[in-house]
């Protein structure tokens, strides 16, 4: 079986997809773990930690399999670092999700009243979705349209989440 030589576009942004996603999940995690007071509870936090960071570590091995794989990124430390990037990705994650779980209930839906109210907050969603995705261009933290730095990202945050 021929095996290229690099990942297709599509499934290295699938790839990236779920990379940026669980990154953002696990600093999350990684931040409010200690305030989780109930014993099982944060058990089951401890877990998802471990089980995310295994996820990412074999995320991270076909990064250089990508197409135009920057050559020579290097995770960067940033002690002081500014977690802008953080909230606007956390709030980015939920208006997408909200996108897929409003667009899946309208299919569900019977009632006319409660479609047009499922598709108005779709709406609404759609809209803090591009409002949050423009904040995050515009300010550098989301560059969407050079691949190579856009993994070149995902790689940094990935491996500065792991080392915390």
């Amino acid at each position: 079986m021929y095996q290229h030589p690099h990942l297709a576009w599509h499934e290295t942004m699938e790839l990236h997809e779920l990379t940026a996603f669980q990154t953002n999940q696990l600093e999350n995690f990684k931040m409010v773990v200690n305030d989780v007071s109930n014993p099982q509870l944060r058990a089951l936090y401890l877990e998802a930690i471990k089980s995310l960071e295994h996820n990412l570590k074999e995320l991270l091995q076909f990064y250089p399999k990508a197409p135009q794989w920057p050559q020579g990124t290097r995770q960067s430390k940033n002690p002081g670092m500014d977690l802008t990037p953080f909230y606007a990705g956390q709030l980015l994650g939920f208006a997408k999700i909200a996108v897929r779980t409003y667009a899946a209930a309208i299919t569900e839906t019977a009632t006319p009243q409660l479609r047009e109210t499922f598709t108005k907050q779709l709406n609404a969603a759609i809209q803090l979705h591009a409002k949050t995705f423009n904040f995050m261009y515009e300010k550098g933290y989301y560059p969407a349209y050079d691949l190579p730095k856009l993994l070149a990202n995902d790689v940094a945050n990935a491996n500065r989440v792991l080392a915390l």
